[in-house]
């Protein structure tokens, strides 16, 4: 897959622009769509893991899986947007966040690059983008051959919409 050129450092830490909008995200694949998440929220990235099934979950939750002792919900990203599931000789990569002092582990198709993007403007969500994905979208940039979608976790997590 074509990656962005125009990422961050290794190493380097996560900075605020002068709007107040992180400048530096996680990025990571679903279908042929890049996304991404603060990096100030991102616990650590995983190759597919061993995922308990939750009995009368809701479909977005893939189950749970064991993080060193910690159990961790699994949400499905493609569930929760409404697309189909991978194909069945693919697993999804976990990218672990924090949120409201819990971990849980965003299922996504691939994992990207850290995208620094200090020196764009982050455009609005597009009125006619589909409702699922408007519904968890904080905003978009314009990288230079593609449009990069900042995922707002706490949207992501709110499984009761």
């Amino acid at each position: 897959m074509n990656r962005p050129t125009n990422t961050a450092p290794a190493g380097q830490s996560a900075r605020t622009d002068v709007s107040g909008f992180e400048s530096q995200f996680v990025s990571f694949w679903i279908g042929k769509q890049l996304l991404g998440v603060p990096v100030k929220i991102v616990q650590e990235v995983l190759n597919p893991q061993d995922i308990a099934r939750t009995p009368r979950a809701r479909r977005e939750i893939a189950g749970l899986l064991n993080l060193r002792g910690q159990i961790v919900t699994a949400v499905c990203l493609r569930r929760r947007i409404g697309m189909p599931d991978l194909e069945a000789d693919r697993r999804s990569m976990n990218v672990v966040v924090r949120h409201a002092g819990e971990s849980f582990s965003l299922l996504v198709d691939d994992v990207g690059d850290v995208i620094d993007v200090s020196n764009q403007a982050m455009d609005a969500v597009p009125p006619m983008l589909d409702p699922a994905w408007r519904g968890i979208t904080n905003g978009i940039y314009r990288l230079d051959e593609r449009l990069f979608v900042v995922v707002n976790v706490g949207a992501i997590l709110n499984l009761a919409s």
